[in-house]
């Protein structure tokens, strides 16, 4: 359209200055022209046969044409030749004539005039319908082309108006005629001037979207969703005169039809932020169509243009997290309707040989687009082993894959440091150890409150209902493993388990369950044939900002077992794991930096070839610990067992048997569950026995009644 527009500048004048259009139009102008002369002069004849002349009268700032009576040779007024009447130098007769031949040739000088203006308008319709005879040929040609090009039944009626347009003014595209002020010396001659370019603006195109060179589906990933870089806007801008003005050609599109015919991807949680943009996307969505509209919120300029609504046919993409999604579709029912498919992305994948060679072949991209040394299969398999380890279990791989890509770039940098032109396993392990020191302190505070005393932890040596338990701390971007002392002090009473944690409210709701599950286990397992008449205390000792969840279930019902049963645990043995009502030890989370606090702890206070950790044996597959802890383990000096029931645990703990019931349910002497249930029999006896010596006592302290008769 702009070719268009510059094209017709040029050539239309080009015809307007032709000589055979000056030609033709001068033959239109000379013969209406005449005939003007002619009724002129033949007007100008009658009114000087009348004794009259033509004059031009002063009307303000502009003249007219006047009739005059001519008395001795010198035109007059009316008003003259009624002040000579009144001075009897005029005859009245001659002057009521002379008004009665004014008033005619008045008349009939207006007739004339609006002839002559009649005959005005046909010399500039007969112009006009020259220059469109000229003219139309050239447009016709050169609106062929954009048609052809634009042959829908929208662009066709355009083009129509935009040609119907030119047409009627053609004056835009002729040279104007402009007079330069005076200067100092003197009025300068008048000058032709090309076409106003302004004039020509209406005729632009305001290209809101260009697909010329789109052969897909659009995607647009909006990362910045806000109301006008979603939907577009109506812009304002300033004239030269100081006034805000806006037309359709600063009419902007948005995201929505940028990806109209394809998607549209945007983060949820920045586009509830955005004020405006969520209730917006919402209707445009629900009614199929996008309109532009200036922004809502400003206040400072509204646009009164309103754009013809748009069409609009794609799927748009929310990307963010459960809590948001939940959050969406419980309180929002327009979102229900219009988001329909939910994609869940798991954050691992299983860890197949295909998937193993995807990572392998990630690792190789990255290290292509980003000029990284290569890595040799020992580092390969280092950062494989890693994204099993954030997988948290070993049949899985973790599908963060810019983890991976964080520490191959790390590993890079200390191999180049190292003076390698490969990357190696030293180099992985090197970088994720760097990695974990950088934000390990709160870890490394512990570690030495451990080494001081602060918090005591036993290592070696064995106590009576106390054990070591293992708690995972978990912060933005590490998680790590510290041992915990667990104590339990049991004593005659009837207030069942007690949880120090619950009373002092520093625990969840998870933790709770576990410590119930505890008194179900003794239950099934110890009160079968008489009450559980137990109090029992247990605790976390020195901690003091809560704890959560069940996994230290088991390791409390092997330190309660060995306060019942009085015999000792090894402190050298850590515990986790969580524990059912039928005594089976369950999988917990965390496994690996649970095994791997402890050894450091071990390792800080000496290692003794006795230490270890228990963990259910459901948990065997998630296993993925550093190399200094399977080190350890391959050279005897620190161990890991699996543990299916707390018998199997205990067992380990004490070295003495559990012991199971024979055929008339009694407990083999000596085992740990016979001890425990002579320990409840003789708790619950001395209530009992407890209770009948305070029923004794209170008869024999109650007050003897008088039975004798008062005396008189």
């Amino acid at each position: 359209m702009n070719d268009l527009i510059n094209s017709l500048k040029k050539k239309i004048p080009a015809i307007f200055e032709s000589e055979e259009f000056q030609t033709a139009r001068n033959e239109i102008v000379n013969r209406h022209m005449g005939a003007q002369k002619a009724l002129f002069k033949n007007f100008e004849n009658k009114v000087t046969s009348q004794n009259f002349m033509m004059v031009q009268v002063q009307v303000g700032p502009f003249t007219r044409p006047d009739l005059a009576p001519v008395i001795v040779g010198n035109p007059m007024k009316i008003e003259q030749l009624e002040a000579l009447v009144d001075e009897g130098k005029f005859s009245a007769d001659e002057l009521t004539k002379i008004k009665a031949t004014y008033k005619d040739l008045s008349l009939e000088m207006e007739k004339i005039f609006k002839e002559a203006r009649d005959i005005d308008k046909t010399i500039q319709e007969d112009l006009e319908k020259l220059g469109k005879q000229w003219i139309e040929p050239l447009l016709n040609d050169s609106f062929s082309q954009v048609r052809e090009s634009f042959p829908c039944d929208a662009a066709k009626i355009y083009f129509d108006e935009m040609e119907s347009d030119i047409v009627a003014h053609l004056e835009r595209f002729r040279p104007r005629l402009v007079t330069p002020a005076p200067g100092a010396e003197g009025a300068s001659p008048p000058m032709l001037m090309p076409p106003d370019p302004s004039q020509f603006k209406h005729y632009e195109v305001n290209l809101l979207i260009d697909n010329s060179e789109t052969t897909k589906p659009p995607v647009v990933i909006e990362t910045t969703p806000m109301y006008r870089n979603l939907f577009g806007t109506i812009e304002r801008v300033i004239d030269q005169n100081g006034v805000w003005y806006s037309d359709y050609r600063h009419i902007k599109s948005g995201s929505l039809l940028k990806a109209n015919g394809g998607f549209l991807v945007v983060n949820s949680r920045d586009l509830l932020m955005e004020p405006g943009s969520w209730p917006t996307l919402k209707r445009n969505l629900r009614n199929h169509v996008s309109e532009i509209q200036s922004e809502p919120f400003g206040w400072l300029f509204n646009s009164a243009l309103k754009p013809e609504k748009i069409p609009i046919r794609l799927k748009v993409i929310l990307i963010g997290d459960s809590e948001i999604y939940d959050l969406m579709h419980w309180y929002d029912e327009d979102f229900r309707k219009i988001f329909k498919v939910k994609a869940d992305f798991d954050s691992s994948m299983n860890n197949s040989s295909d998937n193993r060679k995807k990572i392998i072949g990630f690792i190789a991209k990255i290290s292509a687009d980003e000029n990284l040394l290569p890595s040799d299969p020992s580092g390969v398999e280092a950062l494989t082993r890693l994204a099993i380890r954030w997988a948290g279990r070993k049949k899985k791989i973790t599908a963060q894959l810019e983890r991976i890509g964080d520490v191959l770039r790390e590993a890079d940098l200390v191999a180049r440091e190292d003076g390698s032109d490969i990357i190696q396993a030293r180099h992985v392990d090197a970088a994720n150890d760097d990695r974990i020191e950088r934000v390990n302190m709160y870890e490394d505070k512990i570690q030495e409150f451990i080494d001081d005393g602060i918090i005591m932890i036993d290592t070696d040596g064995a106590k009576v209902g106390q054990i070591n338990g293992l708690s995972v701390y978990s912060l933005p971007e590490i998680s790590f493993g510290k041992p915990s002392r667990i104590t339990v002090k049991t004593s005659m009473g009837k207030s069942g388990i007690i949880s120090i944690e619950k009373e002092a409210e520093l625990s969840g709701s998870s933790y709770d369950k576990g410590v119930l599950i505890l008194t179900g286990f003794l239950r099934d397992r110890f009160a079968q044939d008489k009450p559980l008449n137990l109090t029992a205390s247990i605790t976390f000792e020195q901690s003091y900002s809560g704890v959560d969840g069940d996994s230290a279930s088991s390791t409390e019902l092997y330190a309660l077992l060995s306060s019942l049963s009085g015999i000792p645990i090894d402190q050298g043995v850590a515990v986790t794991g969580s524990v059912n009502q039928n005594g089976e030890v369950q999988a917990i989370g965390g496994v690996n930096q649970k095994i791997e606090g402890f050894f450091k702890v071990c390792k800080s206070m000496g290692l003794t070839g006795r230490q270890g950790v228990m963990i259910p044996k459901s948990n065997i597959g998630d296993l993925a610990l550093n190399s200094e802890v399977i080190e350890a383990v391959k050279d005897g000096q620190f161990s890991i067992w699996q543990i299916d029931h707390v018998d199997v645990g205990i067992e380990l703990l004490t070295g003495i048997p559990a012991g199971s019931k024979d055929e008339n349910g009694i407990y083999p002497e000596g085992t740990i569950n016979c001890l425990v249930n002579q320990k409840l029999e003789d708790l619950a006896r001395g209530i009992r026995e407890f209770e009948e010596g305070e029923e004794v006592e209170s008869e024999e302290e109650k007050p003897q009644k008088d039975h004798s008769c008062p005396e008189e």
